[in-house]
């Protein structure tokens, strides 16, 4: 039988030295990547509003009905990082550097991939409605990041994050067909979008992993004051 005693790393135990240096240059890291994230949509809008610029055929897109689905892609996707943050800070912080270096890793690749093709927006997407919640989505979406879906990649990163926890893998592996199901239904992303985006995020898992050894070590150590599994 095994027994699990509980982890006794806290959030204060992120600002010792070597970890103060670590979480600080996470952060820095995912500052960066959200301005490269932003540009990169800035440069992609210019292309969407040139007249020459137009929307591909998608076999998925062309036979499944439009629908509005937008309280699970927008209050739902922004609700779901509010209290994933807040899990982990509280809940999981021996997670938290690796956690972030690894994300921040995805929002850069993103924006490359975002820059690099150019295409239109399906007809009849589903548009963001005149909300706060909205607005939030809408400044730093801009509706043009098609390929990888975020909202598809980012809970399967989080997946292979928590791998060994069951509970956490499975949740959010279900988020990510909930949300994938939603983008395609509401045709805000192009089924290659959607599909490409767990090799993606498997790809950028394994390279965060190669780059950051020491944070994942911190995050799966089994070592004094993490969670033990032990023979009883």
């Amino acid at each position: 039988m095994e027994t699990q005693q509980q982890d006794s790393f806290t959030f204060w135990d992120l600002f010792g030295h070597e970890r103060l240096y670590s979480l600080a240059e996470a952060l820095l890291l995912l500052a960066v990547a959200f301005v490269l994230d932003h540009f990169s949509l800035v440069y992609a809008y210019t292309y969407l509003t040139d007249p020459t610029t137009r929307h591909v055929g998608d076999l998925l897109l062309d036979n499944i009905p439009i629908v509005d689905l937008n309280f699970i892609i927008i209050e739902g996707a922004l609700i779901s990082i509010v209290l994933g943050t807040l899990y982990v800070v509280f809940l999981k912080p021996r997670y938290l550097i690796f956690t972030l270096k690894a994300l921040a890793l995805l929002i850069m690749i993103r924006a490359l991939s975002i820059s690099l093709t150019h295409i239109g927006i399906y007809p009849g997407q589903i548009n963001p409605g005149a909300g706060f919640l909205d607005a939030i989505y809408l400044y730093y979406n801009f509706q043009t990041g098609f390929f990888f879906s975020g909202h598809t990649g980012i809970p399967i990163l989080m997946a292979l994050i928590f791998w060994e926890t069951p509970f956490l893998r499975a949740i959010f592996l279900l988020m990510s067909c909930i949300f994938a199901v939603a983008v395609l239904l509401a045709h805000i992303h192009y089924s290659i979008d959607v599909f490409a985006a767990p090799f993606m995020v498997y790809g950028i898992f394994k390279i965060a992993h190669y780059l950051f050894p020491h944070d994942y070590e911190l995050a799966i150590s089994t070592e004094q004051g993490n969670i033990i599994y032990k023979k009883v």
